[in-house]
C-alpha cells in the first residue's frame, strides 16, 4: 500500500521529513579512528607512578621487554611529556621454527603514556633512564620566584612652601 492511498501527499511527507530533521552524511558524528582507540588502550596499559619531590617531579613507567634503544620520550605543544615504545612479537621466527602459543598472557603491543607537566617544571632539564624495563623520567622544577622587594620611597616632614 502506498502512503498515497493512505492520505499522505508529497508536501506532507516533506514536512514530516523537515520535522524529523533528519541528519545528512556530512553531519552524523565521526567515529573514533583506529589509531585513537589503538592509542587510548595503550595508554590505560601502561603503569606509571608519579612522584613529586621538593625539586623534581619522577615519572616511573613499566616498559617491559624494551631495550633503551626501542623507547621514545619527547616534547608535544611545549608542555605534554610523551612516551612510547611498541613490544613487537617475532612472529617470522615463531612461524619458521614452528612454534605455537600455549597460552599468551604478556602484552604485546604499543605502550603509551601522556603527561602535561605543570607550569614550575622546567623544560631545559629532563632527563630519562632505562633500567630493567623500568623507565624514569626526571623533570627537575624550576626554582620559585623571589618575592619582589617593595620599593621604599623617602619622604621628609617639612612642608612645602609656595614661593610667589
Amino acid at each position: 500500500m502506498a502512503l498515497s492511498d493512505m492520505g499522505f501527499d508529497a508536501p506532507m511527507l516533506v514536512a514530516l521529513h523537515d520535522m524529523l530533521d533528519f541528519v545528512d552524511d556530512a553531519e552524523k558524528p565521526q567515529h573514533p579512528s583506529r589509531a585513537y582507540i589503538r592509542d587510548t588502550k595503550a595508554m590505560k596499559a601502561t603503569p606509571v607512578d608519579i612522584i613529586e619531590y621538593p625539586n623534581a617531579y619522577q615519572f616511573v613507567v613499566d616498559m617491559p621487554g624494551l631495550k633503551s634503544d626501542q623507547i621514545k620520550v619527547h616534547l608535544e605543544d611545549s608542555n605534554v611529556l610523551v612516551v612510547s615504545g611498541e613490544r613487537r612479537r617475532e612472529k617470522e621466527k615463531d612461524e619458521k621454527e614452528g612454534v605455537k602459543y600455549v597460552r599468551m598472557e604478556r602484552r604485546f603491543g604499543k605502550l603509551l603514556k601522556k603527561f602535561v607537566l605543570p607550569e614550575n617544571a622546567n623544560l631545559d632539564k629532563i632527563c630519562a633512564v632505562c633500567q630493567d624495563g623500568v623507565l624514569t623520567v626526571t623533570v627537575e622544577k624550576k626554582p620559585p620566584p623571589e618575592p619582589k622587594k617593595p620599593k621604599v620611597i623617602e619622604f621628609s616632614s617639612k612642608k612645602f612652601v609656595e614661593k610667589a
